[in-house]
Formats: structure tokens, sequence, C-alpha cells
């Protein structure tokens, strides 16, 4: 076991993780985080909607010693995954339907926990016992990585960054080793509620307060059975993920592209029209996605969105491939075609009277 001083070991952790490819690399002691109550209060009032994990794991989110006992600091991690500007217009062309910018390329999942593990190497080599997460453990990670200054608390809940802007996953390792500290960092949102207000459905109710039930991101991820019909105008085109509350935030003008190249945007979440992705099987899903974090959904529930969308943005070429969907064995999918050529017939209808 390597002895060197808690000054020295931060400094090598620090050099060690930008080596590895993190953007940033700060220290939080592990203490309760700063909005358990919050949190606990957000699970009663069932904001959380079918995440039914994060009521499994209360306990745990709220005190990081269950998680790991003995852990005395935090280590929160950034990873930038911004593709650039000219890669979100090729990626916005309505008939190709939207996904969130996180899923363009590999699964984020694979390619920081792989990261995380040299880290957790090396800090055995000083003695360390660690519990390493990328958005999959029973912690509250922004409030751990807001402690440590790796960003603030925007008004729509997710962390900014002011080299990074909004464009950035987050990955903690809990440690029983002391490590120095850092400062958080003061929060420069200032007045500003751009966010707030580009929400499509209404889901940020108040500054730093989310109703998951209505975000588009639950909606074509989380929620695994029918999208309620009232919100289904609302999804417009997106089909996995939002990113509308992150696009509208100013500090994103600071952004720079990811060091990352895993994350470059695939042919498969870019490339492929709405219609095209009708005529997935099951095999074919799981080939196209089977390194993207989009397979998560299974193809239940990504042609789900698929219907969702081309009921908004679809017109009468489409609906030879809905009907085709609102045969398929899957009720889940075959219930939203069904909804989406009428969207599209209605559409149609209401276009013919304006002429007449």
């Amino acid at each position: 076991m390597t002895q060197v001083s808690r000054a020295e070991l931060k400094a090598q952790l620090v050099s060690f993780a930008r080596q590895i490819g993190f953007d940033s690399c700060r220290i939080a002691a592990c203490t309760t985080p700063a909005h358990a109550t919050e949190f606990r209060e957000w699970l009663r009032e069932g904001a959380h909607g079918e995440m039914n994990y994060m009521q499994r794991g209360e306990e745990k989110r709220c005190d990081p010693q269950k998680v790991l006992p003995g852990a005395r600091s935090i280590i929160a991690l950034a990873l930038n995954y911004f593709q650039g500007n000219a890669a979100h217009r090729t990626a916005a062309t309505g008939k190709n339907g939207r996904i969130a910018r996180y899923a363009w390329g590999d699964d984020y999942h694979k390619v920081i926990e792989a990261k995380l593990g040299k880290i957790d190497k090396f800090l055995r080599g000083f003695g360390g016992q660690q519990k390493c997460y990328v958005d999959t453990g029973p912690i509250l990670e922004r409030d751990h990585a807001a402690q440590a200054g790796i960003g603030w608390h925007g008004k729509n809940t997710m962390l900014v960054d002011e080299r990074l802007g909004t464009w950035f996953f987050l990955a903690e390792i809990l440690t029983t080793l002391e490590l120095l500290p850092d400062k958080p960092v003061p929060d420069r949102c200032g007045t500003c509620e751009r966010c707030i207000k580009a929400c499509p459905t209404g889901a940020i109710t108040a500054p730093h307060r989310l109703d998951a039930r209505r975000c588009i991101s639950y909606l074509t991820i989380e929620l695994k059975g029918s999208i309620p019909t009232e919100l289904r105008l609302l999804v417009g085109d997106r089909i996995f993920g939002c990113d509308d509350c992150l696009d509208a935030c100013p500090w994103n003008r600071f952004a720079q592209v990811s060091r990352e190249t895993s994350f470059s945007a695939h042919r498969s979440t870019t490339g492929r029209s709405l219609r095209e992705y009708l005529e997935l099987n099951d095999t074919d899903f799981r080939t196209l996605f089977r390194n993207s974090p989009i397979k998560r959904i299974k193809r239940r529930g990504f042609l789900r969105n698929v219907c969702v969308a081309l009921g908004n943005v679809g017109n009468v070429s489409d609906i030879p491939a809905l009907e085709r969907a609102a045969a398929d064995p899957e009720p889940l999918i075959a219930e939203h075609a069904m909804w989406a050529i009428q969207r599209i017939r209605e559409r149609c209808k209401e276009a013919l009277a304006v002429v007449c």
C-alpha cells in the first residue's frame, strides 16, 4: 500500500482522472446529501411516477454510509458528451425523430464504467475500498457533485458547469479514503428561467421542482405502459428523451466538443427515418442498438415512441407503415399506431377544411 499525503493523493487522482478522459474530478465529504428532505417529499408526492427504484433505494440515497460503510469521501466526475451544433442539426430533421444527445453514440454506462474501474484500481493501491456508480446507484448524485463543485443546480434540476454547460455525464466513487474536499461553486443562474419556459409539457413546476410524470424523458424512457393521451401531442417528434430544457441554457454557448469519440453520433440514431424504425423486428432492434442506451426500453417502448412521433409529424404516406404496426402482436405498439393513424387523418381533414 502506497503512503502519500492527502494533498499528494488528491493531486495524483485528479491527474489520473483527466488522463483517462474525465473533464472534471472533484471531491466532496461523504455526508448526508443537501436535499435529502426534499427528495423524500418528492417521493411522497408521487412525482417520481413509475420509477419505483427511487423509492426502494430511498434510505441509501439519503445516507451514503448505507451504500459503503466507512466511506469518508465521494469523488465526483464529469464527462463531456457534447457533439456540436452541426451534429444537432443533422439529428433534428423532423421525419427522423429526435433523440436526446446523450444517446447518439455508444452506451455511456459501459464507456464510463470502464474508466471508473481504472480509478478503483488506482485507489486500491492506496488502501481504499470503493463503490463506483454511473447513473445506476442509490445515491443523490447531483447533490454530491454540486457539493464537490462540479457545477451548480440549474432550475431544471440538472447541474450546470461554466465550462461544459449542461452537456456532461456524472459519475461517483464512494471511497474509504479521506481526501481533501473541494468547495461548491456559486449558483450563476440568476433570474434566468429559460429552461422552465422551454419545457414542452410544463414538467418543471417551479425552480428546482420537476414532476417526472410530465417529463418527456420520463414518458419516452422510464414509463413502461401507454403514454397518457393528453400528453402525446406535446411529445412532438421526440422518440428517446428530450433536450429542450438543456438546449435553452445560455451557459451552453461555452460548450466544447467532447474528446470522447465513443459519443459520436451513429447512423442508427441520426440517419434513419421514423418509418424505417417501424420496420424493425425484435432481432433487428437488438442488433441496431446493441451498443446504445436505447436498447434499455426494448422494441416495444421504442416503437411506441416512434408511433407517437409519426402521429404528430407524419402524413398520409406513413399510414401503410402505421397500419402494419397496428397489427403488431405487441399491444403497446398497436395501440399507439392506431392513435397515430387517427391523428394523421384528423390533420388531413383539418387541412382540407382550411382549403375549402
